[in-house]
């Protein structure tokens, strides 16, 4: 048999697809393997390239695989997909993931630690917390406001609707739907609790993590924000710059240029999505701050400054580093301000 030099692994619950090639690309063996075999079968090979796609598991069984001696490398699967030949098998997969992970010009997803992916549970569960928490609130609010009830939007309004709910003397609610409304709202305070909870042991883990603390010095980034990069950002040099970041999180409109013609398309989707109102907060604190960047109407990003005529264009760098080096605090970005104009004093 050929020596084994590229493994080509689609992930599953329960059975896996295994697809190895030789030196030369030539298939060696495809085979299923099950949940309890598969690092046996890596345990006897020598050590070579493995390709998974980057999905569910995948970072667990990148370090089991790992202390095997294997160099495990993950791809994001829309990557993969474009090497798949024809219709929809595991042994196609397996065939796709073992080319695409041979080509130079792929992009690989770092491999995150245990901690890592610990800290992107802490804030997907607070996350998922907070959708419940809107859906049971817009719940209690459509509830009321069939018996002629409103309050004003936001969180702060909402105490008004539960002391209405559990107020016995109010004539305007009947008593079996106050009963249910009460279910409601006292499922609102639990998950406020929760969410409070997870909030500190967020604020406490930045605290402890030099990353995150100099994460939080950017205008607008918080405790939050700071965790879900530190998380789901393992690696940030895979990032030419910081305006590669901003388009893989989200914050730049999908490029559809062709014949020359430049345009644009609609947003993508988040990165992150568990954190995608933080980081539109962030965006428009920023803004709203001096020396900070800003997006015209025609979808240019220039810097802005505030003067006693309003807003004026400035020219001083606006990216910052992706690399675990100096990241642009706001007194680092108004230091760097150019002096103003005589013309304009």
């Amino acid at each position: 048999m050929q020596k084994i030099m590229t493994i080509g692994l689609d992930l599953a619950k329960s059975v896996f697809q295994v697809h190895a090639a030789s030196a030369d690309s030539s298939m060696v063996l495809n085979r299923k393997l099950r949940r309890s075999e598969l690092l046996a079968f890596f345990a006897k090979l020598q050590p070579c390239l493995v390709g998974m796609e980057a999905c569910g598991s995948a970072h667990h069984w990148a370090r089991e695989i790992r202390t095997l001696g294997h160099d495990v490398r993950l791809m994001p699967p829309a990557y993969v997909k474009p090497f798949v030949k024809r219709g929809k098998t595991d042994a196609a997969d397996a065939e796709a993931i073992a080319e695409a992970v041979t080509r130079k010009a792929m992009r690989f997803v770092p491999v995150k630690s245990t901690e890592q992916q610990a800290m992107a549970v802490l804030v997907k569960s607070r996350a998922l917390l907070v959708r419940q928490r809107t859906q049971a609130i817009n719940a209690l609010r459509a509830h009321l406001a069939e018996f002629g009830i409103i309050a004003g939007t936001g969180m702060t309004k909402v105490a008004e609707l539960i002391a209405i709910a559990r107020d016995e003397s109010d004539q305007r609610l009947p008593a079996v739907a106050r009963q249910a409304l009460r279910e409601i709202a006292q499922q609102v305070e639990s998950l406020a609790g929760q969410i409070k909870r997870l909030d500190r042991q967020i604020v406490l883990l930045s605290r402890q993590d030099s990353d995150t603390r100099r994460l939080t010095t950017l205008p607008g980034v918080g405790a939050i924000i700071a965790a879900s990069v530190k998380a789901f950002v393992p690696d940030p040099a895979g990032f030419k710059s910081g305006r590669h970041f901003a388009a893989w999180l989200g914050l730049t409109p999908r490029p559809h240029s062709s014949g020359g013609k430049k345009g644009r398309g609609a947003s993508p989707r988040w990165a992150i999505p568990c954190c995608a109102p933080c980081w539109w907060s962030a965006r428009h604190q920023c803004c709203a701050m001096p020396g900070t960047i800003r997006t015209h109407r025609n979808g240019s990003r220039r810097s802005w400054r505030a003067g006693p005529t309003g807003w004026s264009p400035l020219h001083w760098p606006t990216r910052w580093h992706a690399s675990s080096g100096r990241c642009w605090s706001r007194a680092a970005s108004i230091a760097l301000l150019p002096p103003r104009r005589p013309d304009r004093e």
